[in-house]
Formats: C-alpha cells, structure tokens, sequence
C-alpha cells in the first residue's frame, strides 16, 4: 500500500517540510530505510542518521533543529515514537481489511452468530451458542468453543484454542498459539499421596484493548472469573492460573508465571521470568524486575520489588531477618571503627 507524506502527516498530526506528494509504501528503522520507506527519529543519539538517510520521509520532533540539510521530507509531530506506533496500528488495520469472508473448511456451530465484516480462516472452528461481534477476524486453525462470546473488532491468530464460556472484550488481541480457558491446576491430596481433579467450572474474562501474546496459558477459574482487565498486556509464554485478577493497563513480560488466585493490581509492570505466588496482591503501580520471586502481599502503591535465592526454608527466614538488618548493622560497625583507638605505629 502507497501513501503520501501529506496523508501520513494527517494521521499523526504533524506538518510536512519537503515534498507532501512523495509516496511511502514501507516503514523502516532510519538507519535501515531505503527509498520509499518512511521512518523516525525520537532518540537524539541516531540524529546523525537523519543526514545521511535514505528514507523518502522521517517522522521527526517539532523541537528538532537541523544541523545540515536533509534528503528526506519530514514530518515533525509531537513525540516522534507515539507518532510512529500511531501510524503502524493504521498500517495494521489497513492491511487487515483485506481479509474479509469465510475460507473453507470452516465450521460455525448453527446456534452461533457473528457480525458484519468479519472473517473467518480456513480450518477454523467456532462451536454452539457463540456470540461474536462484527470485524471480528478469526485466522486458520483457531479453535473457539462453545458459549464463547467476543466483542466488536477482536482479532484471534492462527491456532489460538479459546475453551467454553470464555469473554472477550471489544479491540482484543489473543496471538498464535495461546490457550484461553483451559482447565486451572487444581488437584485435592488423597490420604495414600496421590492426587484428585478438582473439576474447574469457571471461565476467563477478557475486558477491552487486552493483548494475549503468542502461546501464552490463561486458565478458567475453579469457581467464578479469571479475569484480565481493560488494557493489560500478556506477553508471550506467561502463565495465568486459575482465579488470576490482572489489573487495568498492566504489562506483564515473556515467562512470568502468576499462581492461583493472585491479584495484581491496575499500571504494574512486570517484567521477565517473574514468579509470583498464590493468593497474593500486589497494590497499583507496582514494578518488578526480571527473575524476581513475590511471595507475599504488597500493599503501598508505587513499590519496586527486586530478587529472590531459593535455599532451605529455615535457612532462608533465618538469612532474611539479618539481611533486612544490614543496614543497622553496617552502621552500628561503622560506629564501633570510629570509637576505637587507632593502631600504633610500629
């Protein structure tokens, strides 16, 4: 697809320098681009690559001064990256319109409905009593069950697995491979150490503007919702278990794995390989690095949480009491150095 400077600055709200009328028809990292791609600038530390680009425009700050001239045509827009992600989510939607239609095989369960404009890919599968709304695009080899209900515009990739009385809000996105309401880990223990299924009757609830990234697991609850709220982000490979709470807006990073029945609450960030255990919250705003360990509560808004060391238990409750005293300690041996005499000179 082509468009011109002109129409690309109307979609991000910029104004032109150069040639309105040139056309783009790719997008492109500014060091990368080549004629007919159009990239940006926001980290003053590339800025050296504007001179030498050969971009036919770049997104740039209405704050920017230039220090030699420039080649390409440019489009200076309030926050160039935003600008920028602005104009892939258009260029997004714009080739998803193409697909439209049903490609067969294809199966709609007879009680099932579906809007306007939607599509539905070649060996996908949508069960009995299903409700999905209009622009909803389903890719080949997705797999819907029964009683599901998605909203308006969502989109379902290739070989995603959404099970029984799963919601979906409006504008979501569930990626490759992901499993949406499969059946929580919940076994009761037997007298002789073996384990029994506990039959897990909830569902998962979706709101709106949530991501799902490529195969991650978001388990039913055992009774009642897991629920994702509006505008969160699951990256890639992360676990929810059963009964799970993921708050507004928060983003959760690649191989973080939350235990049943733990609430994370709206704005956190948490970041790779995360463990989080069970029945445990976390207040809004809360960051937590990569490989961290949660095990308990955190209540004040805003906390920054780091670590975790696996050792014996008692050893471990033991090492934290005197870790957390460090400080003091520290302090208390520096004053003890400052009140002793000094050393005679030999």
């Amino acid at each position: 697809m082509k468009f011109t400077v002109g129409q690309i600055a109307q979609v991000v709200g910029g104004t032109v320098e150069g040639d309105e009328n040139a056309t783009v028809s790719s997008l492109a990292k500014i060091e990368e681009a080549d004629a007919g791609a159009l990239a940006f600038l926001a980290n003053a530390k590339y800025e050296h690559f504007l001179y030498t680009t050969r971009a036919t425009a770049v997104i740039v700050s209405p704050e920017l001064v230039l220090r030699q001239p420039v080649a390409a045509a440019l489009i200076r827009a309030p926050e160039p990256y935003l600008a920028f992600s602005k104009l892939l989510e258009f260029y997004q939607q714009a080739t998803r319109t193409a697909r439209r239609g049903v490609e067969q095989p294809a199966h709609l369960g007879e009680s099932s409905t579906i809007g306007a404009g939607h599509y539905r890919g070649a060996f996908s599968y949508i069960g009995e009593g299903c409700v999905l709304g209009e622009n909803v695009l389903i890719f080949p080899h997705a797999f819907i069950g029964d009683r599901v209900r998605i909203g308006d515009n969502t989109i379902i990739h290739a070989g995603a697995k959404i099970y029984a009385d799963t919601v979906i809000g409006q504008r979501c996105v569930v990626k490759a491979g992901a499993v949406v309401g499969t059946d929580g880990f919940g076994f009761a223990p037997q007298a002789d150490g073996s384990y029994k299924a506990i039959p897990q009757i909830g569902n998962v609830v979706l709101e709106d503007d949530v991501s799902i990234g490529a195969n991650a697991t978001i388990d039913c609850a055992t009774m009642g919702s897991t629920i994702v709220r509006r505008g969160a982000k699951i990256d890639n490979l992360v676990q929810l278990a059963h009964n799970v709470e993921v708050g507004s807006h928060t983003v959760i990073a690649s191989q973080t794995g939350i235990a049943g029945s733990a609430k994370i609450g709206d704005f956190c960030v948490i970041a790779g390989q995360v463990g989080m255990a069970g029945h445990v919250s976390l207040a809004n705003k809360t960051t937590v690095t990569a490989q961290s360990g949660i095990g308990k509560t955190v209540r004040q808004e805003g906390t920054f949480l780091q670590g975790s060391t696996a050792f014996d238990f008692k050893q471990n409750q033991r090492a934290q009491v005197v870790f957390r005293r460090l400080p003091e300690l520290e302090s208390r041996v520096i004053a003890l150095e400052k009140s002793l005499p000094a050393p005679e000179k030999l």
